[in-house]
């Protein structure tokens, strides 16, 4: 195969990548019910000017399955980061002993995992808008070298190649939105 059909192919697979990753972001900061350090990824903070995410001013851990603990490296920073989560609206009430913050993760109700699951299905499809539109922009750049005197069978090979590929990134789209719809639903 030449090397810009290579090239094809490999930016399609990078696009595809950037999708499965996003992807994994946006599900990550779902909460499922049970505390994860991800629900916070979404929060950042005035930090000497810069606005910062919270995991480079603090350690975030979770001692237990509804808890999640914030221990900020500065103790200035406690008020900033409490005022940050709350203004976040993820639903949280930070709690601050003048340590360390911590979150309690309420249990969801049957009606909020419903709309959580339809969050991750519309998250998933999302998903699946970017393969396609990989999918599409590498089948077109395909034709544009078979009109520049790519053989014909050397353009079918690569739209099979990125095909392929689009399967096999489908696939893991659908296997990470049934796991976390699965996650949400379990209680």
């Amino acid at each position: 195969m030449n090397e810009e059909v290579q090239f094809v192919i490999d930016t399609a697979k990078e696009m595809m990548d950037k999708a499965i990753n996003h992807l994994d972001a946006e599900l990550g900061v779902l909460r499922a019910g049970k505390a994860s350090p991800r629900m916070l990824d979404t929060v950042v903070i005035d930090y000497y000017g810069n606005q910062t995410p919270i995991s480079q001013v603090a350690n975030i851990g979770t001692p237990d399955a509804k808890t999640i603990a914030i221990q900020p490296w500065e103790k200035t920073m406690i008020e900033p980061i409490e005022r940050a989560i709350i203004n976040a609206n993820l639903g949280f009430a930070p709690m601050n002993n003048g340590e360390m913050i911590r979150i309690s993760i309420p249990a969801l109700t049957e009606e909020r995992r419903l709309l959580l699951v339809k969050q991750v299905s519309s998250e998933g499809e999302n998903a699946r808008i970017s393969l396609r539109s990989a999918r599409k922009d590498a089948n077109d750049e395909i034709k544009k070298l078979e009109k520049d005197g790519l053989s014909e069978d050397e353009a079918k090979t690569a739209q099979d190649e990125v095909q392929k590929q689009t399967d096999c990134y489908s696939g893991k789209i659908d296997s990470v939105v049934k796991a976390k719809e699965e996650d949400i639903l379990k209680i």
